[in-house]
C-alpha cells in the first residue's frame, strides 16, 4: 500500500477551475478516501506544463477554491511551481523527511511517460512507484490540449537531464562552504587535497552535504552526487570527467591504473597525467601517497586502527605499488 500519494495537476487550466470545482472536489475526495488507511502524505503538484512554458495560464499558481475544496485541500500539501524539476525535488525532500518509500502517482495518461522520466532521474531504487491514470473523461475542459507521449526520445531525455542539472546548480551549498585542506608535505607538482563534509547539496541527514558516492540503495540520486562532484572539481581545478574513486571492499587490493581494473579495491596508484584519483571515507581513514622523484601517487581507504595488522600490510603494499610508477600526473584525494 502507498505511503505517499502524489496527484499531478500540472496540466490544469487554472482559468477554467471555477466551472469545474465540483469535479475537482469529487476526484480529490476519492483519492483521499481510497488511501486514507495507509498513506501518511498526500500532495498535489500544479501550475505550468511539462516544458515549463511561461504562458498566461501559468500566471497564477494557486488553485482556485470554494469552501468545500478549500477544506479538502487541508489534507493535501500543494506544491506550485512552473518547473516540474523544482516541484518534484521539493516533494522528494518532504518524502525523505518522513522516511517514506512507497509512492502512488496519480497522473493524466498523456503525462505518465514524461513523469516517469523525471522520476527515474530524481529517485533511486530505494523508492517504489505505482502509477494510476487520472481519468481524462472526468475532467472535460479542465485540461490543456496535449498529445499522449508514449516514448521519450534520446534528445528529450537529454533535455530532461539538462533541466535537472540547471536546477541543481542553482541550489545553495548546505552546512557551510566547500573547504579544501592541503598538506605541506606533498610537493606542488601534485594537485591534492582533503575535503570536509560541507559545501554540497545533499540534504539527507545520514549523508554529508558533499556526498560523492551514489548507489541505487541510497536515497541520494546520481544527478545530486554529480553536482557535488562538479562543485568540487570547479573549486579544485580538476576535470570531473576523469575522476576515479576506489571501490571499497575493506581488503588490501590495489588498482594500478593502466592494468586490468579489479572488481573492488581499496587503493589506486597511477603515473598518468591529467587524471584524478580519490579515496572516500566515513569512519575509515583516506590517505594520499606522493613520490616526487618518480612522479607517481596513490590513494587508499584504510580500515580503522583496531585492524592494525591488515592496515600495516595494506599500507606497505600501497607504498610499494606507488613507487613502481614512472611519470607524473594530477592527484586529488578527498574525504
Amino acid at each position: 500500500m502507498a505511503e505517499a500519494v502524489l496527484v499531478d495537476l500540472f496540466g490544469l487550466k487554472l482559468n477554467s477551475q471555477k466551472n469545474h470545482q465540483q469535479t475537482l472536489l469529487k476526484a480529490l475526495n476519492a483519492v483521499r478516501y481510497h488511501h486514507a488507511a495507509s498513506a501518511k502524505f498526500f500532495c498535489i503538484m500544479c501550475c505550468g506544463n511539462i516544458n515549463s512554458e511561461k504562458d498566461d495560464e501559468c500566471g497564477n499558481c494557486e488553485l482556485e477554491t470554494n469552501n468545500g475544496l478549500s477544506f479538502l485541500l487541508r489534507e493535501f500539501e500543494t506544491f506550485s511551481n512552473s518547473s516540474i524539476v523544482a516541484t518534484l525535488y521539493t516533494i522528494k525532500q518532504k518524502i525523505d523527511e518522513k522516511n517514506l518509500s512507497r509512492i502512488k502517482v496519480i497522473v493524466p495518461v498523456y503525462r505518465k511517460t514524461l513523469m516517469k522520466a523525471f522520476i527515474d532521474q530524481l529517485f533511486t531504487d530505494v523508492y517504489s512507484f505505482e502509477f494510476e491514470d487520472l481519468q481524462m473523461t472526468l475532467w472535460g475542459g479542465l485540461w490543456k490540449q496535449s498529445n499522449e507521449i508514449n516514448m521519450i526520445t534520446a534528445q528529450e531525455l537529454e533535455e530532461i537531464q539538462n533541466e535537472i542539472k540547471t536546477y541543481l546548480r542553482s541550489l545553495p551549498p548546505l552546512k557551510g562552504e566547500l573547504t579544501i585542506i592541503t598538506s605541506p608535505l606533498i610537493p606542488d607538482i601534485f594537485i591534492h587535497g582533503f575535503t570536509t563534509r560541507a559545501g554540497g547539496i545533499s540534504y539527507l541527514p545520514t549523508l554529508s552535504s558533499l556526498n560523492l558516492f551514489s548507489s541505487s540503495k541510497r536515497r541520494d540520486p546520481k544527478p545530486v552526487v554529480q553536482e557535488n562532484l562538479r562543485r568540487l572539481a570547479s573549486a579544485a581545478g580538476f576535470n570531473a570527467e576523469k575522476f576515479y574513486r576506489i571501490k571499497t571492499d575493506h581488503a588490501n587490493d590495489v588498482w594500478i591504473m593502466g592494468r586490468r581494473e579489479p572488481e573492488s579495491y581499496d587503493g589506486i596508484t597511477t603515473n598518468q597525467r591529467g587524471v584524478t584519483i580519490a579515496a572516500l571515507g566515513a569512519d575509515c581513514i583516506p590517505m594520499v601517497f606522493a613520490d616526487p622523484v618518480k612522479k607517481a601517487c596513490g590513494v587508499a581507504h584504510a580500515v580503522r586502527c583496531i585492524y592494525h595488522i591488515s592496515y600495516k600490510a595494506f599500507m606497505a603494499k600501497q607504498v610499494f605499488l606507488c613507487k613502481i610508477q614512472l611519470i607524473g600526473h594530477v592527484c586529488w584525494t578527498i574525504w
